[in-house]
């Protein structure tokens, strides 16, 4: 392999790893302009149900659960979370799983 290859899959790695987010986040949007509370937020999170996404490579499931529980506090729709299901592949291209969880008293 040559030198000039090398340098250009080291560049790219090196791009890609630092235009990413590895950060789990909570999988909800504000959408700017809606007219009504119920077109206000977009995404698959809902206040009673946050929806986390999250690499399972980089991010443990104590971290996903706090910011689930976090979440839960925030928007005071309990004081916990509890793990309903989780799906593979459904969000961004580098953070592609989703955990969905219920906020509980």
């Amino acid at each position: 392999m040559s030198r000039t290859k090398i340098i250009n899959y080291t560049l790219l790695a090196v791009f890609l790893c630092g235009c990413t987010q590895f950060e789990p986040f909570v999988d909800r949007r504000r959408e700017a302009g809606a007219k009504d509370a119920a077109h206000l937020w977009v995404g698959q999170s809902t206040p009673q149900r946050p929806a986390v996404c999250y690499n399972s490579l980089y991010t443990s499931y104590a971290e996903v659960k706090k910011l689930a529980d976090e979440t839960c506090i925030k928007e005071k729709t309990g004081t916990h979370a509890v793990p309903d299901r989780q799906t593979y592949f459904s969000c961004r291209l580098l953070v592609p799983n989703h955990f969905y969880f219920t906020c509980k008293k």
